[in-house]
């Protein structure tokens, strides 16, 4: 994860009449990664990607004949600007369908406020979690684990793989896609051939592992689910954190490349685990302390894991201490005695 300067979120749509122009929106400043410059990715009509930071995942809201429909919802210190920004594409249209790739906090995080602005709305989240999502399981749901934040939402119906859904006036196939989340699903449109890949595959890499912190093996899921993306094919790419890409067998060597390098040593896994986590949490905060920094490690489980099956050799406190530096001389962070920013 890599953290940064201050932008606006970026708009990137499909040529569409009315077209919602990026000078026309509210321009909502985000705590996110410094704006790259590439060319526009051609999407299908009625798509737009509000590309976010890292600290909510990217949104896919879609309008078509069906009825407006938006794909993962972001994090929920972000809420209230996930509904302004849906709003302002939708205009007086209202939002009829929520979908989740997957229920980590910064792909659902958003879901209870867009529930709260359009009541209507019914969510779709991958099967499995329905009933943990029914009984709000925190645990089970990985937000205690991870130390992290999910308001309580609705979920009203399994995003079943193998099965399609209409979002732009287009048939999306739904394609199970385990290994960085079990319950994880991609959405595919073969005749544009556009992925939204959520974190099974970035341009530079994939999401964590997150079955390997909790000691299930899962790197061949990973491995299985690359094989997926290259069988489908996609000219473009809409992934849940980054810019829109349409170099996918790239991407795909990239990610197979780091995939070795984590089976090869999981301690390298474990370590980017733990580094997200922390930069995850400074994303959200900003500013806090060290010592504040190490409270919150260590009443987070993920951490606790980490450090008994990789790194207990260290003190948990030294070994806070080292990943803080790993920060700094990354750029990721800025200390100042105890003080810590976001960087």
């Amino acid at each position: 994860m890599e953290g940064g300067a201050t932008r606006p979120t970026r708009f990137l749509e499909a040529p569409r009449s009315p077209a919602v122009r990026y000078a026309e929106a509210v321009a909502i400043a985000l705590p996110t990664d410094p704006m790259t410059a590439s060319p526009p990715a051609p999407l299908p009509p009625g798509i737009t990607v509000l590309e976010r930071g890292w600290l909510s995942a990217n949104n896919v809201v879609c309008i078509g004949p069906e009825g407006a429909a938006v794909v993962d919802t972001g994090y929920c210190t972000h809420s209230e600007q996930t509904v302004t920004l849906v709003q302002g594409l939708l205009g007086a249209q209202p939002l009829q369908r929520i979908f989740n790739t997957h229920l980590h906090s910064d792909h659902c995080g958003g879901n209870a406020a867009l529930q709260a602005a359009w009541p209507g709305a019914t969510t779709h989240i991958p099967p499995g979690q329905m009933a943990l999502v029914e009984q709000w399981d925190a645990s089970a749901l990985s937000y205690t684990p991870t130390g992290q934040d999910c308001p309580r939402f609705r979920a009203d119906a399994p995003l079943q793989p193998g099965t399609t859904v209409p979002l732009a006036g287009l048939a999306w196939e739904v394609h199970a896609a385990p290994g960085h989340d079990p319950h994880s699903v991609v959405l595919f449109e073969p005749a544009s051939a556009t992925l939204i890949s959520a974190d099974a595959l970035w341009e530079n890499g994939f999401g964590v592992v997150f079955p390997e912190i909790e000691g299930t093996a899962a790197f061949d899921e990973v491995a299985a689910t690359l094989d997926v993306i290259e069988r489908l094919a996609p000219r473009t790419v809409i992934p849940g954190h980054g810019p829109v890409f349409t170099d996918a067998p790239r991407a795909l060597a990239t990610a197979r490349k780091r995939l070795e390098g984590f089976v090869r040593s999981p301690g390298k896994h474990a370590l980017y685990a733990a580094k997200v986590l922390l930069k995850y949490k400074l994303l959200e905060l900003q500013h806090t302390t060290v010592p504040a920094l190490q409270q919150w490690a260590d009443g987070t489980p993920y951490f606790g894991l980490l450090h008994q099956a990789h790194f207990a050799d260290q003190p948990k406190a030294q070994w806070l201490h080292s990943l803080v530096a790993d920060l700094e001389r990354s750029g990721a962070a800025v200390r100042q005695g105890e003080a810590l920013h976001n960087a």
